[in-house]
């Protein structure tokens, strides 16, 4: 017995480490939300010309965004990405990751050796990947361009969008942490077909509500739930790339959708989850 207890400790000193960005990130967000904030100028009185065209009906059509708005903005989009909300969805995906850390191995190895899971959730390797999230993105946009329907391009937009600000602070994340992943790879923490399958979802139930967000985000589970079969990630790594992906798809969707949630950690033994509180039916 007294021979394993230095392993025990070396690994538990191992694994702390890797969280510390996720703690990191959540705390500069939640300190700092003045930075998304611009600064006010001083306008001239309307004129009652001013104020007819403002009320008119093609004012208040949604103007059809441009190819290069879809880049040209990301610079807004991450001015935008630091606020209070923020670092509660990452605190709360960071909370569930801490929970679920000392079941990190057990949980991959059964879930890797159950045959029927890995059968079960395969599709979504596929669903996850950049290739179907960027493409299910950009085909939205150009479906809307060739439609000339503002709505379906600015929605495409969106996708691209979150998609975007989702890998930057994915891949950002997965440098700084080096987490090894289960099958000997590199940069796992956190799960980047999570996070890209939750921005997706969560710019869909922004855009056109619960009815088509329940669905989406049941995808995006399904897509969570196939990277512990796949030997790929940790729950860990699943848990706060799926807070990464949401926070990625309300920021670029700001305006969009008046429905309210709270996120709240779920845990239990040898496994966690995360619950959602609708706030308000609107």
């Amino acid at each position: 017995m007294l021979p394993e207890q230095p392993d025990r400790l070396c690994r538990r000193v191992k694994r702390k480490p890797m969280f510390k960005p996720a703690i990191v990130v959540a705390a500069v967000l939640v300190a700092s939300p003045a930075f998304a904030q611009t600064p006010l100028t001083t306008a001239p009185e309307p004129t009652a010309g001013d104020l007819a065209v403002a009320t008119s009906p093609e004012s208040r059509a949604e103007p059809t965004p441009t190819f290069a708005s879809l880049f040209r903005d990301l610079g807004r989009d991450f001015r935008r990405l630091p606020s209070t909300e923020t670092a509660v969805i990452l605190g709360a995906g960071g909370a569930m990751a801490f929970a679920v850390r000392d079941e990190d191995r057990d949980l991959t190895r059964k879930a890797a050796a159950s045959h029927p899971l890995d059968e079960a959730l395969d599709g979504g390797a596929v669903v996850g990947s950049g290739i179907a999230q960027f493409g299910l993105a950009f085909g939205t946009y150009a479906l809307g361009r060739a439609q000339h329907s503002p709505r379906v391009s600015r929605l495409g937009a969106d996708l691209v969008s979150a998609q975007l600000v989702n890998t930057v602070l994915t891949q950002g994340i997965k440098f700084a942490v080096q987490r090894e992943r289960p099958d000997g790879g590199r940069y796992s923490f956190p799960s980047g077909h999570t996070s890209g399958a939750f921005a997706t979802a969560t710019v869909l139930q922004r855009h056109l509500g619960w009815k088509v967000g329940v669905p989406a985000y049941a995808v995006a589970a399904y897509v969570a739930g196939n990277r512990l079969p796949e030997n790929k990630h940790y729950m860990s790594d699943v848990l706060f790339g799926a807070a990464v992906g949401i926070v990625s798809g309300r920021t670029v969707t700001m305006g969009h959708g008046r429905a309210r949630f709270a996120l709240s950690p779920l845990t239990a033994p040898g496994g966690g989850g995360v619950g959602l509180t609708l706030l308000d039916g609107h």
